[in-house]
């Protein structure tokens, strides 16, 4: 990777992954792209920022040759929770986003990384160390669109020879953006609520419901090792299995509260979130990733919530100062 296109980069992992990209190749080498006017002028106070609609293909692929780009980042998507209130809407932006994204890599020799999710899983895939080739029947539009951008990412790669790589993310903790509308998200909105005054946490998803989650700086450094890998090992390309930690509610909270003991928290399930985390794996095998191309995440639950509640706590610190 030398010349990095972000698309989608005002995200919950875009606004992550941009600074990690350039301090791995150089700030001059990382445009970061986004549609949303506000957060363009975010991004330009720290990267090279572009107002980009995903669905252009026409402005997409001028971006391209206006950069020289070598590797496109299509981290353009309606989440799983608020797709399921739009399916339309989610299939056109994810899917649409896609194919323009492997069309114009196809066209310009670059390679591409679009991140598939647990959420490609379903009802009838064995929940517990969900193998890497498995069934997979989702019951959300997110998971149809990741399905089927899983197939065409090998089609193009087969068909065309674009060097198309992913990684099935599972829930994603960070403490940079908030949520964007997960059914995972209730991880990461716990730490921010729990230490406001009154310390207190309404969960939406079940208390016993596991799901395999991953700590953003491993979830970063997953994204560049797996494009930086030799791709005479890679067996699989779309998508890797990839998981650091599972956990359900009733734990997390409770580790939690080991730290704040005047924590408390409650149930108020919502029943869209509930279906979609039941059909999620508990547990994902992981293993053709740490085989084909060395995956070895190093943040674990207790180490994640301690960093956790340290960045929250600062942030909310100096947002009062403000």
């Amino acid at each position: 990777m030398k010349r990095i296109l972000v698309v989608g980069a005002g995200g919950q992992i875009g606004t992550e992954l941009v600074p990690h990209l350039q301090k791995n190749y150089g700030k001059d080498n990382v445009i970061a792209a986004d549609l949303r006017d506000d957060m363009v002028e975010k991004l330009r106070a720290n990267a090279i920022g572009e107002k980009l609609d995903a669905l252009d293909g026409a402005a997409f692929s001028e971006l391209v040759k206006k950069y020289k780009v070598d590797t496109i980042f299509n981290l353009a998507a309606l989440l799983s929770a608020k797709g399921e209130k739009n399916p339309q809407l989610a299939w056109n932006l994810n899917m649409g986003a896609l194919l323009n994204s492997l069309n114009i890599a196809k066209d310009n020799n670059c390679a591409v990384f679009t991140p598939s999710s647990i959420g490609a899983f379903g009802a009838n895939t064995p929940h517990n160390k969900t193998p890497q080739d498995t069934i997979m029947r989702p019951n959300t539009i997110y998971g149809v669109c990741k399905v089927s951008g899983e197939l065409l990412s090998d089609y193009y790669f087969t068909r065309f020879g674009v060097d198309t790589r992913s990684v099935r993310f599972p829930g994603i903790i960070s403490n940079g953006a908030l949520p964007g509308g997960g059914t995972t998200d209730y991880a990461v909105e716990v730490f921010y609520e729990i230490i406001k005054e009154g310390n207190h946490y309404t969960c939406e998803v079940p208390e016993e419901t596991y799901m395999d989650m991953i700590y953003m700086p491993d979830a970063l450094n997953a994204v560049t090792e797996l494009m930086e890998a030799d791709p005479s090992g890679l067996v699989h390309r779309n998508s890797f299995n990839i998981t650091s930690m599972s956990f359900n509610p009733r734990e997390l909270f409770a580790a939690i509260k080991k730290r704040i003991p005047q924590a408390t928290f409650d149930y108020n399930v919502d029943p869209v979130k509930a279906a979609i985390s039941a059909s999620w794996p508990d547990m994902m095998d992981d293993s053709c990733a740490r085989k084909e191309w060395g995956w070895c995440p190093k943040w674990g639950l207790d180490e994640m919530i301690d960093d956790m509640l340290l960045a929250v706590r600062k942030k909310q610190q100096d947002t009062a100062r403000v």
